[in-house]
């Protein structure tokens, strides 16, 4: 029959190896020190065992994680004052690195992020910043990877969020704006002038060799003014007519007449 002490030290031992089971879920990896010093991999996922005090877990997760870097007062090239801000996406690929190299690798990845976005947008002017975010979003992106990598953290992607503009500068790109779609504008009419004075030319030059057209042309004006049930015609006179006229009537004419 087991003595009660012993019985008392088995219960003991159970209660022990339990508390010193640990489950890891898929996406964690547990950073085991034993006396203070870091075991060579991570253990995980699936069941390990800690045996406390001597062992200590540390447990990390490896799902990307998003962090927002807050709004950055940026100057452009062109000395335009911005207030920049962005989303990371960062993943840790190496937990005993994230866990041993630095304190906190959120936080160390986010001073990061908030200086490399100063510098390299400040290195562009306006229009560049925003018709090229994507080649930007890289750069800053392969800078802030190039900053983690020692510590076990990949930068998976990087996206300028948002572009705060002061108001005058809006008034200002609104105004271009519509400087630009008037100039447009005019181009494209007097593109149309251009064209309808070619095709004038090129009708006048084919009713120059058949006379009669102009007249069967002005028969046809007719009959479109007729069909509006207008009370006024125009008749148009030719220019021959009227000179012929001038010619018949001027004073040095009519004096000849009488001498």
């Amino acid at each position: 029959m087991i003595s009660l002490p012993l019985l008392f030290a088995i219960v003991i031992v159970v209660l022990y190896l339990i508390n010193s089971l640990n489950i890891l879920k898929e996406y964690e990896r547990g950073v085991i020190f034993r006396l203070g010093r870091v075991k060579e991999a991570a253990k995980g996922p699936g069941v390990i065992w800690v045996f406390r005090p001597l062992d200590q877990i540390v447990r990390v997760s490896l799902r990307q994680e998003a962090m927002e870097v807050p709004a950055q007062d940026v100057i452009t090239r062109d000395n335009v004052t911005l207030k920049v801000n962005a989303v990371i996406t960062l993943r840790v690929v190496d937990p005993t690195k994230a866990v041993i190299e630095v304190a906190n690798y959120i936080y160390q990845t986010s001073q990061f992020a908030q200086t490399t976005l100063r510098s390299v947008l400040g290195e562009v002017d306006l229009d560049g910043l925003l018709a090229h975010r994507e080649a930007l979003n890289l750069r800053i992106q392969t800078i802030i990877d190039g900053h983690t990598s020692p510590f076990g953290v990949k930068v998976v992607s990087v996206e300028v969020k948002q572009v705060d503009m002061p108001e005058s500068m809006l008034r200002a790109m609104a105004k271009q704006a519509e400087a630009e779609r008037e100039r447009r504008a005019k181009i494209i009419h007097a593109e149309g002038e251009f064209n309808a004075a070619a095709k004038l030319v090129e009708a006048a030059a084919l009713m120059a060799t058949q006379p009669m057209t102009l007249q069967l042309r002005y028969l046809q004006t007719l009959t479109e003014i007729g069909v509006e049930k207008n009370t006024t015609i125009v008749f148009p006179l030719p220019m021959e007519l009227i000179n012929l006229f001038n010619k018949t009537f001027t004073p040095d004419t009519a004096l000849e007449k009488k001498v």
